[in-house]
């Protein structure tokens, strides 16, 4: 079968209620143009590099309007939406926020939750430090979702760096593989495309990949600033798009039965075989 996705790239600031008019605007606008499955990036809330601005716009899940608003858009406009992530408090005693994506069904309910596991804890150059499990709790579980049209894997970000997450989701039957994102600009330059490619050839998997873009306006602490560039990767590691770093609305048609196709082909999940490490000299 056939399926128009609509991947949404924001320039979302530390402010959610103006990040919610313009996300809300372009997810009705990918509807209207006729996706069916719509992705926005991670953090679609707000992208802060303050902790104090965090806690005093962040909620909790259940009343988090960012999540609220958009079920109800997703059940008005009868699409999937996958919700990239939203940062949220939790119950975490240390006062650490989630980073959760959701996977919104058309009838306005999020069916499926997943928490970034892998924490951007890296200095990538001399002016440009990350230490994401300062303010953020690590998820524990990796998430297949099904759908439809298809069986999603969802991931956030730097999660793409760990292979053998994904190649858990793909033997777990995912053949759609989300990779929302807010990639640093200096890593974007460096590995975006190539580590998105390796991710879909290596699992046959279509990897669908929103991205945040741009400099991003903050009320409280130091503007950050994204890569961009979302893009779509076909299950044998060609590109269907590169967004580059405008903000708006970017449609692909897939076609499910390439996953098939590329995984008979090279049906390299099913070729795992036991072996035992060794240290030189043992």
């Amino acid at each position: 079968m056939t399926l128009t996705v609509g991947l949404i790239q924001l320039n979302s600031g530390d402010d959610p209620a103006a990040n919610l008019a313009q996300t809300l605007a372009l997810v009705s606008e990918a509807a209207d143009r006729g996706a069916g499955f719509v992705l926005t990036p991670e953090v679609t809330n707000v992208v802060s590099s303050s902790r104090a601005r965090q806690n005093d716009v962040l909620q909790d899940e259940d009343d988090d309007q960012t999540l609220q608003a958009l079920c109800a858009l997703a059940r008005q406009r009868s699409i999937w939406l996958l919700i990239g992530s939203l940062a949220l408090k939790s119950e975490d005693p240390d006062g650490r926020f989630v980073n959760r994506s959701f996977l919104v069904s058309p009838k306005g309910v999020p069916v499926a939750r997943y928490d970034k596991i892998h924490m951007f804890d890296v200095q990538v150059s001399e002016t440009e430090t990350y230490r994401e499990s300062a303010g953020y709790r690590p998820g524990k579980t990796a998430v297949v979702a099904q759908t439809d049209f298809a069986m999603l894997g969802m991931t956030i970000c730097y999660d793409v760096r760990f292979p053998h997450l994904y190649r858990k989701l793909a033997q777990q039957g995912a053949e759609l593989i989300a990779v929302p994102s807010a990639f640093s600009p200096v890593t974007g330059a460096a590995h975006w495309e190539v580590l998105l490619r390796a991710r879909a050839i290596e699992t046959g998997a279509y990897v669908l990949a929103p991205a945040q873009t741009g400099t991003h306006d903050a009320v409280t602490g130091k503007p950050r600033k994204t890569y961009g560039h979302s893009m779509v990767v076909d299950p044998w590691g060609r590109v269907l798009l590169d967004a580059g770093i405008e903000t708006g609305v970017f449609l692909v048609e897939l076609d499910i039965a390439e996953v098939k196709q590329a995984r008979t082909r090279i049906p390299a999940l099913k070729h795992d075989r036991d072996y035992r490490m060794i240290q030189n000299g043992e």
